[in-house]
C-alpha cells in the first residue's frame, strides 16, 4: 500500500497568487529553500510549452487536473510548509476572463482545497516578457479582480509588494507564525 501524503495539520499549504507577472515563481523558489521544503511549480506552464495550438477552455480544467495532482504528490516531500506557486483562483480568473464562465468542476475542486495562507503579489514590479503572458496592458485590472477572489476565498490574505527583499520579509513574516 502506498502512503498517503501527510495530513493537512502536520503540512502548512501556502498558495501564492496574482496576476501574470507580478514575481510568484521567483518567491516560491526562494521560500522552498528559506524553509527546506518543496514547491510546487505552476502546471499550465510545462501543459502550454507542448500545446501545438492555442489553448481552450477543456485545457484549463486539464491544467487544473495537473495542478492539484502535483500538490498532492509533492505534499509527502514538504517540510512542515508546502509552497504552491499558483493555485485555482488563478485557473477560474483566467477561465471567467476568456470564456465567460469557470467549469463547474474547477469551482468544485476550489472550493474542496484547504489552503492555509494566499500570498498575493502586486503588479508593482515591472513587467517582463514572455510568451506566455497575454495581457501587459491589464494588469490593474487583473490586480483588482486577484484582491476580490482572494477576499472571497475565506482564506487569510498577505499583499505582497515592493522590492525583492521586502517581498521576502512579508513572505517570511506572514508564514513564520504558521510553524509554531
Amino acid at each position: 500500500m502506498i502512503p498517503g501524503p501527510p495530513s493537512a495539520q502536520t503540512i502548512r499549504k501556502i498558495a501564492i497568487v496574482g496576476p501574470e507577472c507580478t514575481g510568484k515563481t521567483d518567491l516560491a523558489q526562494f521560500l522552498a529553500g528559506h524553509y527546506q521544503t518543496e514547491w510546487v511549480p505552476e502546471y499550465a506552464r510545462a501543459f502550454l510549452n507542448k500545446l501545438r495550438r492555442p489553448y481552450e477552455a477543456s485545457d484549463l480544467v486539464k491544467i487544473a487536473h495537473g495542478q492539484l495532482r502535483m500538490e498532492d504528490e509533492w505534499t509527502s516531500g514538504a517540510n512542515r510548509v508546502l509552497i504552491c506557486d499558483t493555485n485555482l483562483i488563478v485557473i477560474k480568473v483566467w477561465m471567467e476572463h476568456r470564456y465567460g464562465s469557470c467549469d463547474p468542476e474547477v469551482l468544485r475542486a476550489l472550493a474542496a482545497r484547504h489552503y492555509d495562507l494566499l500570498l498575493l503579489t502586486n503588479i508593482d514590479i515591472p513587467w517582463e516578457e514572455d510568451v506566455q503572458r497575454e495581457h501587459p496592458d491589464k494588469r490593474a485590472f487583473f490586480w483588482e479582480w486577484y484582491q476580490r477572489e482572494a477576499a472571497a476565498s475565506g482564506i487569510p490574505v498577505v499583499v505582497i509588494s515592493g522590492d525583492r527583499e521586502t517581498r521576502r520579509r512579508t513572505a517570511i513574516n506572514a508564514i513564520d507564525p504558521l510553524l509554531k
